[in-house]
């Protein structure tokens, strides 16, 4: 599980790192755009109160603590699996990323209120109006990781962990 505790704490910090500096120190909270490689790549401030593309996106009290809520049960449900039935080091890793996902979500509910999106990509004639964060790109690799690297369904001892 040590593979789990690194990758969880690296994808905590590299998300939380890189919205501190985009918020906070590029302002991006007050200019609300900034053009980095148009159209692939562009920060647009977007704060989400729901979950992905906005649903749920109530603004409310209790939704924000029941999003908060969900999100600590994945992160339970996914070490007590990853425990249980231990895949090889591609799955620990895409564990910790999952896990590491979801707390800095949490992280920036907690902060702010609602989740910090600020990646904008589009190519090739398609305007994409959605932004997401590092969270969100730790969240999706490590679900599509475990999909693919899931355990073996038996206890393998400590291989990995």
């Amino acid at each position: 599980m040590k593979t789990v505790a690194w990758v969880t704490a690296i994808t905590l910090v590299l998300d939380q790192l890189s919205k501190w500096l985009v918020v906070h120190v590029m302002s991006l909270d007050s200019r609300l755009a900034i053009d980095v490689l148009p159209p692939f790549l562009n920060f647009r401030m977007a704060w989400n109160y729901g979950i992905n593309f906005g649903l749920l996106n109530g603004g409310t009290e209790a939704t924000k603590w029941i999003l908060i809520s969900v999100a600590l049960g994945i992160v339970l449900f996914v070490l007590v699996w990853l425990r249980r039935d231990p895949p090889g080091t591609l799955g620990l890793i895409s564990g910790g990323l999952l896990i590491g996902g979801a707390l800095g979500n949490v992280i920036d509910r907690l902060l702010y209120g609602a989740v910090a999106d600020f990646l904008n990509m589009s190519c090739c004639g398609i305007n994409n109006p959605f932004a997401f964060n590092v969270a969100d790109i730790a969240i999706f690799a490590g679900a599509l990781g475990l999909v693919f690297f899931p355990g073996s369904g038996s206890k393998r001892g400590k291989n990995g962990s």
